[in-house]
């Protein structure tokens, strides 16, 4: 009997040191670059640490004979980001800008200030000021600063003094506080970047201007004339594409044209490389990542504490880098290869309007404004605001998941973004988040107005998204557009020759082989949409179409001369622009709306839905509802119809127009 147990303890045992060796022998990987929401940027954090592997089996109990099972390894414990909420309720949220507000020209460039000011330039070099209300914004002032196009702007740190540069080899520096002109500088070479490198208190005004067509960057006194203080011509071996400074560091970090990365500091320091960062060389560091992957960065914002910066750059991959070790911390994946793997595995987008983004894309890297893209830190250092193809992403990067994705349903690319989450009441200065988080009754009655302001591609307008909802949704009365720019001598004179003959008309009616459609027109809400339709009906444009395009339960849609859904032009020739009104929406059946490849591109194609969809608001133009007719349009839409074209088996024609 003793011989048998000894034979029992000797199984146990050989069965637990089994377990063990295969335990130690086992491999396991994290991925740290996934988050659970679809709409989750992918990113790869370089610090991460694998997570253990299998634990054996516990040996201490006699009652097991024979070989163990490997147990399943520990799960690896999430990250949680303390005070998230508190943080997540000082950023905007709202899934619809509040306001717009116009330049004459497209707006390229814009910055927010710490003494509650916004400042808008755009591409004719006219720079316009605004000051930052509880809620809101209001005009201040208005410069026609450049002669030529705004070629980068600066607010210094203090928040006292901004520069702007622009290709009429020309700086101008201006008093925030007074919104006055200060200094004009003329320079001898076209400046590419600029940006103010001196921390509060420090004698020297510092601003550094880089040469677009050199690598040279030269170092003035803002409130001097143009006599240059110093010049660093070694620094870098290409253009300088960003010069950005952190005044927690007193350092400055810039980039050029062939992804180098470089350290210094301003005239305090001679220019040196920063003593207080923790490496010796850029060996120890990940700056050479833009080289090694063949790319140039664009811009660079740092987080409030000056620990972390954000890069943007051509391959549409947004950076974060430690700024201290210069070691990478995050990587978020943006490019269209990703979103389109996004868009086969889990739709984040319909169809169409997946489309019509791509072709933006494609048109913004044609156009090369890609180097306008910014983005911004909370005021926490946890969140990463930042513009992608969806609308604003919202990034939590402790967690490393999309908190929340902003003006997602609206038609624009968000461009040069800034974030402001501030208070102007007079006791703002001493409201922290600290205090905010706590319960003492009269400081939760100082309530802040996050906001992010942001330019958009191809457009004269700037956009406000905070935590309210869009005003002119409840009613044509509010109107979200702000038409604060005055019409030009030949807008007035075009739209005083344009009221002699009368080419809009209230209402319309399709003839068409199935029976007869009664078409209400919105001439008042979007007259060059309506003016294209009717004279194309008085023309006799629409005769003898087809409605090449069923689909049911969705619309059905005609217009096309050739019958293939490519053809068509406007009575102008070539397409014109959108026209979005806030009360003409997709929320019913029955709606005539024109039909585009993308924003702006209206020829003379248009479709009547069958159901709402208001997927499709403020990307086609509604201009008619149908009063009559109904059943012929359902009796349409239920044709029968080529699978992959969409096209009815047999054609059904609009024989004549006739509008009223």
């Amino acid at each position: 009997m003793a011989d048998k147990g000894e034979k029992r303890k000797r199984t146990q045992s050989s069965s637990s040191s089994d377990s063990v060796s295969d335990s130690d022998s086992g491999s396991s990987s994290s991925n740290s670059g996934s988050g659970s929401d679809s709409d989750s940027p992918r990113s790869n954090r370089s610090d991460d640490k694998p997570a253990p592997g299998p634990l054996p089996p516990s040996a201490d109990d006699d009652e097991v004979i024979g070989p163990m099972p490997v147990l399943a390894g520990r799960a690896k414990k999430k990250k949680v980001l303390q005070f998230e909420k508190l943080y997540l309720d000082n950023l905007p949220s709202s899934e619809s800008y509040e306001r717009s507000f116009m330049h004459r020209d497209t707006i390229t460039h814009l910055a927010l200030t710490k003494t509650d000011f916004l400042i808008t330039a755009s591409a004719d070099g006219h720079v316009k000021f605004w000051k930052k209300l509880d809620e809101g914004i209001e005009f201040v002032k208005h410069f026609r600063a450049h002669l030529g196009a705004v070629t980068d702007v600066s607010v210094s740190a203090d928040g006292l003094l901004f520069a702007s540069a622009a290709d009429d080899k020309s700086i101008k520096v201006f008093d925030i506080i007074n919104f006055d002109m200060i200094n004009m500088m003329s320079l001898s070479f076209v400046p590419g970047c600029c940006c103010w490198v001196y921390a509060h208190g420090q004698a020297i005004s510092a601003i550094a201007i880089a040469e677009r067509d050199s690598p040279s960057i030269h170092i003035y006194d803002g409130h001097s004339a143009a006599e240059e203080i110093h010049c660093l011509s070694k620094l870098h071996m290409s253009p300088c594409t960003f010069i950005a400074y952190n005044p927690q560091y007193d350092a400055i970090v810039s980039g050029d044209g062939i992804g180098m990365l470089e350290y210094w500091t301003g005239p305090n320091n001679s220019y040196k490389v920063p003593d207080n960062v923790k490496f010796e060389s850029k060996m120890d560091t990940d700056l050479y990542e833009f080289a090694k992957k063949k790319t140039i960065p664009h811009s660079l914002s740092f987080s409030p504490n000056g620990e972390l910066f954000a890069t943007m750059s051509a391959d549409r991959m947004v950076r974060v880098f430690r700024f201290a070790t210069g070691k990478l911390y995050r990587v978020f994946d943006e490019t269209l290869h990703m979103y389109a793997e996004l868009q086969q595995a889990n739709p984040v987008l319909p169809s169409m309007d997946y489309g019509r983004r791509i072709a933006m894309e494609r048109e913004l890297e044609k156009a090369g404004a890609m180097h306008l893209v910014r983005s911004a830190f909370d005021e926490s250092n946890s969140f990463l605001v930042y513009p992608c193809v969806l609308g604003i992403k919202v990034v939590n990067i402790i967690t490393n998941k999309c908190a929340r994705i902003i003006g997602k349903q609206e038609n624009i690319r968000p461009l040069f973004m800034a974030l402001y989450q501030g208070a102007p009441a007079k006791s703002k200065a001493t409201l922290t988040l600290e205090m905010r988080a706590s319960d003492n009754p009269m400081l939760l009655q100082q309530s802040t107005d996050p906001t992010i302001v942001c330019t958009g591609f191809k457009k004269s307008r700037f956009y406000l998204f905070t935590r309210r909802e869009a005003e002119d949704t409840k009613g044509a009365e509010n109107e979200r557009d702000v038409f604060n720019e005055k019409p030009s001598r030949e807008e007035q004179l075009a739209a005083t020759q344009g009221t002699g003959e009368k080419r809009l008309a209230e209402q319309a009616v399709l003839h068409t082989t199935a029976g007869d459609i009664f078409i209400k027109l919105f001439a008042q809400e979007c007259p060059k949409t309506v003016e294209n339709f009717c004279v194309h009906c008085l023309n006799g444009y629409y005769n003898a179409h087809i409605f090449h395009r069923v689909i049911k339960s969705f619309m059905i849609q005609t217009g096309d001369p050739t019958g293939t859904g490519s053809g068509g032009e406007s009575i102008w020739g070539g397409e014109f622009e959108d026209e979005f009104h806030p009360k003409l929406r997709h929320d019913r059946p029955y709606t005539v709306s024109m039909a585009n490849a993308g924003p702006h591109t209206n020829g003379s194609q248009f479709f009547v839905t069958v159901v709402p969809t208001p997927w499709l608001d403020n990307k086609h133009t509604v201009f008619g509802r149908v009063t009559r007719g109904m059943d012929v349009v359902q009796s349409i839409s239920q044709v029968k119809t080529h699978p992959k074209t969409d096209k009815p088996h047999d054609d059904i024609k609009i024989v004549s127009v006739t509008i009223k």
